[in-house]
């Protein structure tokens, strides 16, 4: 490690050199099979050659010029992410975290304009929302907000899946605005609520007026075999938020609104030099576009099927695995111990994987992945499993 580096990661001792498709390459020209993407974000892969063309294409004709002015692949690509998620407007940023806490002052500007001098957001335990100090606030996990306080106040906690939770805060605190959710926890392993419990959010929402504000900066982007993970039980948000596979790489995110949101962020009340820059929304048209054009949503609910049964029955004897679960592409495997080891023991076999919540290994693979390469990724993956826990 650098001593010139803030220290503020445990990084892996490998460095990646170039990679293509679901593979990539280190210094000494090892090849690795990437079941990680960058936590969610290569989710086309490595070295895809449209986007690739089109970055070149763009980096020589114009990078930035700020929103001073008028940007035109970013009102293309505006247009492409509303035609798609059924939204209204966007606003763009350079991060999941960003978009996130865009969506927290729309939140809180919004309850002003209602008269509510203290606004309050229902998030939900175990969430991930982001480092900044907002969205670190708004997360559910004391070792992310451990050294920082004091915390952003103005958020008021409940047990993820739990519509009931819910309702009760509805029926006695008079100071919410807005629910932030995950419609799939990432970072606290994978965890896929109750079929139905989006529909009783936006139903609460629309009951008290709140507004319905979707992390979908993990899920979303085609990852859960449908382009937002919203769409598996039909429910159009206020506010969506959007990053990771957005640029397949290249930074940026996205705060979409729609309805009683659309008209809350006026000029003069939110900003970002970089967000929206030509380089960012050509790279994500192009990645967004592509996504649609080959029915990317579809191949990740196939291979996610694939790679869920390959696990299960490869697995069924593991008395150690207690249960595998996926939507799409999002999968874990979860251990009734812990695991982080197998990081690097998957490693030492040239495949990339991640372990969050300390017993569940997180797959987050590349959606346009062949049958072929998902069975060796679920080959791969049963043997490192029975091996460090044989």
């Amino acid at each position: 490690m650098s001593d010139h580096l803030v220290h503020a990661y445990q990084s892996l001792p490998v460095n990646f050199t170039h990679g293509d498709g679901c593979y990539l390459w280190d210094s000494d020209g090892k090849q690795y099979l990437d079941a990680l993407c960058g936590i969610s974000v290569t989710s086309l892969g490595h070295n895809l050659p449209v986007l690739t063309a089109a970055i070149q294409e763009q980096a020589a004709s114009l990078l930035h010029t700020s929103n001073l002015y008028s940007i035109t692949w970013q009102q293309k690509l505006a247009g492409l992410l509303c035609d798609s998620a059924q939204m209204e407007r966007v606003f763009f940023a350079n991060s999941g975290a960003e978009a996130n806490e865009a969506a927290i002052k729309l939140a809180r500007l919004y309850g002003h304009q209602q008269g509510i001098d203290n606004p309050q957001i229902v998030v939900m335990q175990h969430a991930f929302h982001g480092r900044t100090m907002a969205t670190l606030s708004a997360t559910g996990s004391r070792k992310v907000q451990a050294g920082f306080e004091p915390l952003v106040s103005g958020f008021v906690r409940a047990p993820y899946n739990d519509i009931n939770a819910v309702r009760a805060i509805a029926d006695n605190n008079r100071k919410v605005v807005a629910i932030l959710v995950e419609p799939v926890q990432g970072e606290a392993g994978i965890v896929i609520p109750d079929r139905g419990y989006l529909q009783a959010l936006r139903q609460i929402c629309d009951q008290q007026n709140w507004l319905l504000m979707l992390d979908e900066v993990q899920s979303g982007m085609a990852r859960s075999g449908k382009l937002f993970a919203c769409q598996h039980e039909s429910v159009v948000p206020d506010v969506m938020t959007l990053a990771k596979a957005l640029g397949n790489g290249v930074p940026i995110g996205a705060c979409l609104c729609a309805g009683i949101a659309t008209e809350v962020i006026q000029p003069g009340k939110h900003g970002s030099t970089f967000g929206g820059n030509p380089l960012a929304c050509r790279a994500a048209y192009t990645v967004l576009d592509y996504m649609l054009e080959n029915k990317i949503a579809d191949q990740a609910a196939q291979r996610g099927n694939q790679l869920y049964e390959t696990l299960q029955r490869g697995l069924a004897d593991n008395r150690q695995v207690a249960e595998i679960r996926h939507l799409g592409l999002l999968l874990a495997v979860e251990l009734k111990q812990p695991c982080q080891a197998l990081v690097s023991l998957a490693l030492e076999q040239g495949l990339l994987i991640n372990v969050t919540a300390g017993n569940v290994v997180r797959l987050l693979p590349p959606l346009n992945m062949s049958e072929a390469q998902t069975a060796d990724l679920g080959a791969r993956l049963i043997d490192c499993i029975n091996q460090f826990t044989g």
